[in-house]
Parts: structure tokens; C-alpha cells; sequence
């Protein structure tokens, strides 16, 4: 979306998605992408899914036994 300069409201539209779902996406504060969702953003914005994820590997709790 920032390469494209495109606000969340025209990929919500252009991609055929809630607002919400655009806005949970851009923030992180989704746990789980469905794939219709990675096609649908995909498509609209002419890229591949390693485009638009980054795998983050969680922190190891150093307390745990």
C-alpha cells in the first residue's frame, strides 16, 4: 500500500474487503490470514504473497523449563 501511495480505504474497495479486515492487516493486529484474503489483496495489488508477509519468529520465553 505505501509503494502504491494506497490509502486502506481503496484496497478495502478495490480488493473487495471489509475496511476492517484492510485496517486489522496494516496495524498487525490480525492473528491469521485466510487465503481468499491473500488472493483478493494479491490480485488487487499485483504482487505475490511474500510481498506483503514477513515471518517473525515469536521470543522464547527464557524462563521456561
Amino acid at each position: 500500500m505505501g509503494a502504491k501511495r494506497l490509502k486502506m480505504t481503496e484496497v478495502a474497495d478495490g480488493a473487495g474487503l471489509a475496511r476492517s479486515t484492510v485496517f486489522g492487516l496494516y496495524h498487525d493486529k490480525v492473528k491469521k490470514v485466510d487465503y481468499a484474503v491473500l488472493d483478493k489483496l494479491c490480485s488487487f495489488l499485483n504482487c505475490q504473497p511474500g510481498d506483503l508477509l514477513v515471518y517473525v519468529p515469536e521470543e522464547k520465553d527464557s524462563h521456561k523449563d
